[in-house]
């Protein structure tokens, strides 16, 4: 029986370009690949599965959630200090 492969080798998702806005001023950007930048600062970027990851900037400790849809489209919501959190806007 073959062993489960360390998290390490989990497929990664794959940042893609985009541009987003979530509540309380939180801009959020990436280019395809990554880096991903939360209000200008580079995020942290931990891949969960090959389609969610999370960006954390460490500074405000805020987490962006990113979540890749099965027709290749973004869902993007974060989670702040004190519970805040809500759904971001992609730009057009």
């Amino acid at each position: 029986m073959d062993a489960a492969a360390p998290a390490d080798d989990a497929p990664k998702a794959k940042i893609t370009m985009f541009n987003a806005t979530c509540p309380g001023d939180i801009e959020v950007h990436a280019d395809d690949g990554g880096p991903v930048f939360v209000n200008g600062r580079e995020a942290a970027y931990k891949s969960f599965s090959e389609s969610y990851y999370e960006a954390t900037d460490a500074e405000t400790g805020v987490t962006v959630s990113v979540s890749i849809n099965t027709d290749g489209t973004l869902s993007l919501s974060y989670t702040g200090k004190g519970g805040a959190n809500g759904i971001c806007a992609l730009a057009e």
